[in-house]
């Protein structure tokens, strides 16, 4: 019995270390990547755009829209009228939010500062479920719910998981970062 047991665990090691060996350094981060720009990146970018009122000469100048996603509470007091709203730091706050939910989501699929992204990413989910529940009355639910509508948390903190890979393990060899990086190599190298 020791011996079928023996050669289960070394069959497992050699076929999870072959895995694990021809995956290392590229796969991860552009899985991650990839299923980030296929589940996430269009939900980021259209309200984006509803923050801009769908275009992108809006984009120094984001809208109602932009104010009643970010500070809801504030924007319904002065009914809408943003223009109401100082500038610094609420108008700057819409702006910089409005910027990041464009510019960190694409640099996370191209793979460029793909760790300083995706941990902006992370900041960026988690301040929107703060506003979500504060600000808009969401109920996220609990944690290991089965209902549906109970279940936003359990989602964002996959989304959070997706982003840590890329935070942690970088982008991998497919991307920007990599290749960006290997010129700058080789350019050291040549100079050293």
């Amino acid at each position: 019995m020791g011996a079928l047991i023996g050669f289960f665990v070394r069959l497992y090691t050699m076929v999870f270390g072959a895995l694990e060996r021809l995956t290392n350094g590229w796969f991860l981060g552009l899985a991650a990547r990839f299923i980030f720009a296929a589940v996430l990146l269009q939900y980021f970018w259209n309200s984006a755009k509803i923050k801009i009122d769908g275009s992108i000469m809006n984009i120094f100048t984001p809208g109602a829209g932009a104010y009643a996603q970010i500070l809801p509470k504030m924007t319904e007091a002065v009914s809408y009228d943003i223009s109401q709203i100082a500038f610094f730091p609420y108008g700057l706050i819409v702006l910089l939010g409005t910027w990041a939910e464009f510019i960190l989501p694409a640099l996370v699929v191209l793979g460029l500062f793909t760790r300083f992204a995706s941990l902006g990413m992370i900041v960026f989910i988690c301040v929107m479920t703060y506003v979500d529940v504060t600000g808009h009355g969401v109920d996220i639910g609990i944690l290991f719910s089965t209902t549906p509508d109970k279940q936003i948390i359990s989602v964002r903190l996959l989304w959070i998981f997706l982003l840590l890979v890329p935070t942690l393990k970088g982008p991998g060899v497919v991307s920007l970062d990599w290749l960006f990086g290997r010129s700058y190599r080789r350019r050291e190298m040549y100079y050293d």
